[in-house]
């Protein structure tokens, strides 16, 4: 079966943005330092060296964290329970679908976002 070029398109995408992500370097240790710098006009002048693969994922990083968080909020409108009606011996608690995939829920798809959200 031929891929769809759609879905090359956006996988190709999704591990560029991965990949540049990877190579650049984490800030989450310099903010506890960078934190207390912050001046009178609540800006924090920093000084530091910054190579090619952190200046490329800095360029692009506010709309990609956008992007991701629309993808995500529109995956979470498509997968959410629904009641799958007919009989069950629990009446309090109804087996409930997906209304997206119809699997039993919680579904594939969100459990796999609530587990890597959660980390």
């Amino acid at each position: 079966m031929k891929a769809d070029p759609r879905e090359t398109r956006l996988r190709e995408r999704l591990e560029t943005i991965r990949a540049r992500s990877a190579k650049s370097s984490s800030w989450r240790s310099s903010t506890q330092y960078l934190g207390r710098l912050v001046n009178k006009s609540g800006f924090v002048p920093v000084r530091t060296r910054l190579s090619r693969e952190d200046l490329a994922f800095l360029a692009g990083a506010r709309e990609e964290v956008i992007a991701f968080a629309d993808l995500g909020v529109r995956l979470l409108d498509l997968h959410r329970p629904q009641e799958a009606g007919g009989i069950t011996s629990d009446p309090g608690s109804p087996i409930r679908r997906c209304r997206a995939c119809m699997s039993r829920w919680p579904c594939p798809t969100f459990r796999t976002m609530a587990e890597t959200l959660d980390r």
